[in-house]
């Protein structure tokens, strides 16, 4: 019997063609465990009127261990007409499985490291004084607060009355006061404390744990006074169980910056939902771009990993397929770092690593080329051969 049991949910697009490819590495490298499939995505969506199925959230709860390829989102009316025509009318609203998990299972702690592999040629790289040119080494891990902010899902277009009043109480919603109820569209912020201090104490363990010098707290704190002050206390409250990290604090606007200018500087970060988002596709954009963004949905009993890319519907039906497998790879090796196999999860990045630095096998994405069919006549491997070279450093 297998030591692990993970739910393997390839979901839309081409989270079908690198998920497997994550699994044979994992395979590769020794990893124990059974790998049990889990429904979820568009289809189920149209189908069922469900894109994270019962029976799915049942298997989750069961093994406590997933990895998650992607999915397709849509915007309400849109989804809403695609639904089969029997489902229509009856209640169904579309919600993202991957936030529907969060939420259901309480993955609040999300954490997206994005480290530069030497050899990359979509690292960042930045001009000299002297005319020349230069490539810091980027090694920043971001830690998204996962279940609040704008993406807890309390939202109304039209609010209800009752709403209405209790936002009246606010001097600052004067000016909307007398706006048609089907002109408005709020979306709630909210943090609880609980939650920042759990985000933030992780933060700060993952920094001690692993060498890291300082922890960055990212938000907005004067102009969202409330809730990214409450982040910002609550941070200085952890900090004072970890003298020997920095505590920095920088406005997401002012970080959206200073990454693009000094991005070595900073290590950990942590931030609200939002921001958390943002500023992890921000920096991965400095280490090679979403085929090479991994992250882990981290829970008291569950944790899912996955890349951060989107379906890409527009690749998934390519023969060969061309997409570049490494964030779904790395996704793996968070994995296995979670269930106490580390030695595996290094064995795994530095095989990716040394694929990436020697440059013989890259994906159109790694040579600067535009997707399309075309890209294997142009030199550019394919998702297998790409996941084949790693699995030949790893035999």
């Amino acid at each position: 019997m297998a030591k692990h049991t993970v739910v393997a949910m390839p979901g839309d697009g081409i989270g079908q063609l690198v998920l497997p490819e994550a699994v044979r590495v994992l395979c590769q490298v020794g990893f124990d465990a059974e790998y049990v499939h889990g429904d979820i995505g568009w289809e189920f969506w149209i189908t069922e009127g469900n894109p994270l199925p019962e029976r799915t959230v049942d298997l989750l709860r069961e093994h406590q261990l997933g990895l998650f390829g992607a999915i397709t989102s849509k915007p309400k009316k849109e989804a809403a007409m695609e639904l089969r025509p029997e489902l229509r009318g009856k209640g169904h609203e579309y919600f993202s499985p991957i936030v529907g998990m969060r939420q259901i299972f309480n993955l609040d702690v999300c954490v997206r490291p994005c480290r530069s592999f030497p050899g990359n040629p979509l690292n960042f790289v930045r001009q000299t004084p002297d005319g020349g040119h230069e490539e810091p080494n980027v090694d920043a891990v971001i830690f998204r607060q996962n279940t609040e902010g704008l993406y807890c899902g309390i939202e109304w277009t039209d609010p209800p009355q009752v709403v209405r009043n209790a936002l009246g109480m606010h001097p600052k919603y004067k000016p909307f006061a007398d706006v048609l109820g089907e002109d408005v569209a709020i979306s709630v912020r909210l943090f609880t404390r609980n939650a920042c201090r759990r985000i933030v104490r992780a933060a700060f363990e993952y920094a001690k744990r692993h060498g890291y010098p300082s922890v960055t707290v990212c938000e907005k704190p004067n102009v969202l006074r409330e809730t990214s002050g409450m982040m910002e206390d609550v941070a200085r409250d952890v900090h004072a169980n970890f003298p020997d990290i920095k505590l920095w604090s920088t406005n997401i606007d002012a970080q959206m910056m200073w990454l693009t200018k000094n991005p070595e500087d900073y290590s950990v970060l942590v931030a609200g939902n939002l921001f958390g988002d943002i500023i992890s596709d921000a920096f991965a954009g400095l280490v090679g771009g979403l085929g090479f963004a991994c992250s882990g949905n981290i829970g008291d009993d569950v944790a899912v990993f996955e890349p951060t890319h989107g379906s890409a519907p527009k690749y998934a039906e390519l023969d060969p397929p061309i997409v570049n497998p490494i964030a779904m790879i790395l996704s793996g090796a968070m994995l296995l770092e979670h269930v106490g196999e580390s030695e595996k999860a290094e064995r795994v990045r530095t095989a990716v690593a040394r694929v990436v630095r020697e440059g013989k096998v890259r994906t159109y994405d790694m040579l600067r080329l535009p997707g399309g069919p075309d890209v294997t006549r142009r030199g550019a491997a394919t998702t297998t051969q790409l996941t084949d070279a790693i699995l030949g450093v790893l035999a």
